[in-house]
C-alpha cells in the first residue's frame, strides 16, 4: 500500500496514486488540462453534490470544440484496466493489460485512446482495500488530467449489494434489491443509496450501474432474479425512484438497468441472446413502469439490454444497437435526455450479429453515449473513427453524446474536485454508523415462509444443540462466508451450540450421509439451500434430514422460489443472498432476537403445477 503520511493539506489531503509524484493540488487541476478546462470557471462547479450548479452549457461546447476526432471518440469509451495502481500494478496485471489492451496500465490507457471512464472489477484486482482504491482513483485522474486537453475520468463500477458488489469489506455492505423490496420501505432503498453513494464518491468511484429496475417475473431468469426488487411494477419503481435520490443525493451517478427490461427472460445475455415476447401493452404495464419512475426522479444514466424485445423492434438486433428502442422510445416516448450507457459490449447478446468493429457503431447510431467494457479497445475505438471518416457516423452525433457525458461529469463535481482524500476515506467507508444501519436494514427484510407447529423462534432450553449444512455458494465480494459458517457462528454469538458442515449445492450421497449422521443427537438442523429445482440433491438432503425425526429449518439464501421444492421442512425462511449481513440477520430472526417481517416480492409457484400460486406476493408469516 502507498504511503499516505506525507499528503499535502493545501491539497485536501490528496491520496497519492500508487507513484512517488503526488497529484497537483486542487488549484492547479485545471491548470494541468493546458488551458481546455479552465474554460470552465471553477466557481461555477459548485460543491461537487448532484444539486451543484453545472456550467453553462455554452462553455461544455467550446470544450467540445477544442478536442481532437480521437479525444473525442476516446470519451464515448468506459474500459476495464487490471490492477490494483495506474502506474504499478504487479506483473501479472501488466501482462493480461498487454495481452487484452495493449498497453501496460491504466494511466497509458488513458493516455493511448483517451478513454472517458473506467469500470472498475474485483477480478481485475481493482478493489483491494479503500485507501487502495482511492489512491487507484487518482492516479487515472492524474493520468488523463496530465495530458494535452486532459479531462477528468468518470470512474464506474457494478455496486448493486446483495449478491453483487465490487468492493467489499471493510466498505458497508447491504441488502440486494429483492430483499429490500421483502422489506418493502422506500426509505430503506434511499438510506442504501445514501450510504453507498457516500462510500463510492470517497473512493473516487462517481458512477454506479444501479439500481436494477427490471420487474423479475420470470422464476428461471438465471441473471436477474434476486437482483430485482420483485414482480410488482408499481412496487419496484417506488424502490428504484428511492434508491436513485439516495444515490444522487451523495453525489454519484445512479444507472437504472437493463433498458427495456430484462426480467422475463430465461436466457443470460452474457452467454447467449435473449427474447422478450411481451407486448407492447405488456410492456407499458410491466417493463416501463420502473424506468419512467427513475426518469422522473432524476436518473442521470440508463443502462441498456443486451437481448431482442420483437413489440419494440423487430428488427432483430439487441436493444443496444435499436434506434426504434432507445432514440425512438427511451428518448422520445419517455423524453430521456440524460447518459445511456451500453452494458458490457463482451457480452455474447451484444455480439452474435455483428463483429466487436460494428458494435460500438451500431450502439451510437441507436442512441448510446457510454461505451462499456469492449472486448478490444483497438478494435471497437478504430471502428467508430472509420465510421466517420466513411460519413457512417457524423462528429455532431459524437457531440452530442459528448455533451451529456461531460454535463454530468461537471454535475458530479470532477471538473472541479477530481481527487479524493485519506481523511475522506476513513471518514465515510466501513463507518459504525453505517454497519449498525446495514444490519438495521437486513433486519426488515428476512422472510418466514413455512413455520409447522410453531418451531420458530429456536428456544436455547429446548433447541440449544444446531448444526447448519448446505449449500456454499461462492461468497460474494469482501464478505466473510461460506454462508454455513457464518450462520453457526451467529447463532453461537447469540447462544446456541452450533456446528456447521458444508454439503455443496449438489450434495452427493455420501455428502448426505455424513449430513444425516451429524445430525444424531442435535435439536435441530438448519438447512442453507441454493436454487433448489425439481429433483435437486439439496431437496433429498432436506427430505432425508427430516426422517430422522429432527426438526428441519431451511433458510434459502437465494432465490425464495426454494420453498415450492421442500415441503418435508419444518420451517422455511428467504434471505435473498448469502451474503454476510443477510444471512446474519436470518439467524437473528431463527433465534427470536428479530422478529421476521419481510412480505415475498415475487409470487412462489406451486413445484407440481406452476400455473397455480403456492404464496402470492406480500406473503409472510411472524411472530
Amino acid at each position: 500500500m502507498p504511503d499516505f503520511s506525507t499528503a499535502r493539506t493545501d491539497a485536501a489531503d490528496p491520496l497519492r496514486p500508487g507513484e512517488p509524484v503526488e497529484p497537483p493540488a486542487r488549484r492547479t487541476v485545471l491548470a494541468a488540462t493546458a488551458g481546455l478546462t479552465a474554460t470552465l470557471a471553477l466557481g461555477s462547479l459548485g460543491s461537487g453534490r448532484a444539486h451543484a450548479d453545472v456550467p453553462h452549457e455554452d462553455r461544455l461546447r467550446a470544450l467540445i470544440s477544442r478536442m481532437t476526432l480521437e479525444e473525442k471518440v476516446g470519451q464515448l469509451f468506459v474500459m476495464r484496466a487490471y490492477g490494483h495502481s495506474a502506474t504499478d500494478p504487479d506483473q501479472a496485471d501488466i501482462d493480461a493489460n498487454l495481452e487484452e489492451l495493449g498497453v501496460r496500465t491504466a494511466a497509458e490507457l488513458v493516455e493511448k485512446y483517451h478513454v472517458g471512464g473506467i469500470i472498475y472489477f474485483t477480478w481485475a484486482h481493482n478493489t483491494r482495500d479503500p485507501r487502495q482504491i482511492a489512491a487507484l482513483s487518482n492516479g487515472i485522474q492524474k493520468a488523463s488530467l496530465a495530458r494535452p486537453r486532459g479531462l477528468p475520468v468518470l470512474i464506474a463500477t457494478d455496486q448493486e449489494h446483495g449478491i453483487v458488489a465490487r468492493v467489499g469489506r471493510p466498505a458497508t455492505l447491504l441488502p440486494g434489491a429483492m430483499a429490500l423490496g421483502a422489506g418493502g420501505s422506500r426509505a430503506d432503498a434511499r438510506t442504501l443509496g445514501r450510504i453507498s453513494g457516500t462510500e463510492l464518491r470517497a473512493l473516487g468511484i462517481r458512477q454506479d450501474y444501479s439500481p436494477v429496475a427490471d420487474v423479475n417475473v420470470n422464476p428461471a431468469n438465471p441473471v436477474i432474479g434476486v437482483r430485482s426488487f420483485g414482480a410488482d411494477p408499481e412496487a419496484v419503481a417506488g424502490m428504484v425512484a428511492a434508491e436513485v435520490k439516495g444515490y444522487q443525493s451523495a453525489g454519484v451517478a445512479a444507472t437504472a438497468k437493463h433498458f427495456p427490461g430484462h426480467g422475463d427472460t430465461a436466457v443470460d445475455s452474457h452467454t447467449g441472446f435473449p427474447v422478450i415476447t411481451h407486448s407492447r401493452e405488456e410492456w407499458e404495464a410491466l417493463d416501463a413502469v420502473p424506468f419512467r419512475a427513475a426518469i422522473r426522479a432524476g436518473i442521470d444514466s440508463i443502462m441498456t439490454a443486451h437481448l431482442m424485445f420483437p413489440a419494440l423492434d423487430d428488427a432483430g438486433d439487441p436493444a443496444t444497437l435499436s434506434r426504434p428502442i432507445l432514440t425512438g422510445i427511451l428518448r422520445g416516448q419517455l423524453g430521456y435526455d440524460g447518459v445511456v450507457v451500453t452494458d458490457s459490449l463482451g457480452m455474447e447478446g451484444v455480439r452474435t450479429k455483428y463483429g466487436d468493429d460494428r458494435v460500438p457503431v451500431l450502439a451510437l447510431k441507436a442512441g448510446v453515449d457510454q461505451l462499456l467494457n469492449p472486448p478490444a479497445i483497438d478494435i471497437a475505438f478504430h471502428g467508430v473513427l472509420d465510421a466517420i471518416h466513411t460519413g457512417e457516423l457524423t462528429e455532431e452525433r459524437l457531440d452530442a453524446s459528448l455533451l451529456r457525458i461531460l454535463r454530468l461529469k461537471a454535475k458530479l463535481g470532477l471538473f472541479g474536485e477530481p481527487y479524493v482524500t485519506g481523511p475522506g476515506v476513513d471518514r465515510a467507508v466501513g463507518t459504525e454508523a453505517h454497519l449498525r444501519t446495514a444490519d438495521r436494514l437486513a433486519d426488515r427484510t428476512t422472510t418466514l415462509l413455512v413455520n409447522e407447529r410453531g418451531l420458530l423462534p429456536l428456544s436455547r432450553r429446548t433447541h440449544r444443540r444446531v448444526l447448519v449444512v448446505g449449500a456454499d455458494p461462492a461468497s460474494p465480494s469482501g464478505t466473510d462466508g461460506p454462508p454455513t459458517g457464518v450462520l453457526a457462528g451467529a447463532l453461537a454469538e447469540l447462544g446456541f451450540s452450533a456446528a456447521a458442515l458444508s454439503t455443496g449445492t449438489a450434495p452427493s450421497a455420501a455428502a448426505i450421509d455424513r449430513a444425516v449422521t451429524a445430525a444424531e443427537g442435535v435439536d435441530a438442523v438448519v438447512v442453507t439451500t441454493y436454487n433448489v429445482t425439481a429433483g435437486s440433491a439439496q431437496a433429498t438432503l432436506v427430505r432425508r434430514l427430516a426422517a430422522t425425526g429432527v426438526p428441519v429449518i431451511a433458510v434459502a439464501v437465494r432465490n425464495p422460489y426454494d420453498v415450492a421444492h421442500l415441503p418435508e421442512a419444518d420451517a422455511v425462511l428467504a434471505s435473498y443472498a448469502w451474503t454476510d449481513v443477510e444471512v446474519r440477520a436470518a439467524a437473528r430472526v431463527l433465534a427470536g432476537r428479530v422478529r421476521p417481517r419481510g412480505r415475498l416480492p415475487v409470487a412462489v409457484a406451486r413445484a407440481d403445477d406452476p400455473d397455480r400460486t403456492l404464496y402470492p406476493i406480500g406473503y409472510g408469516l411472524g411472530y
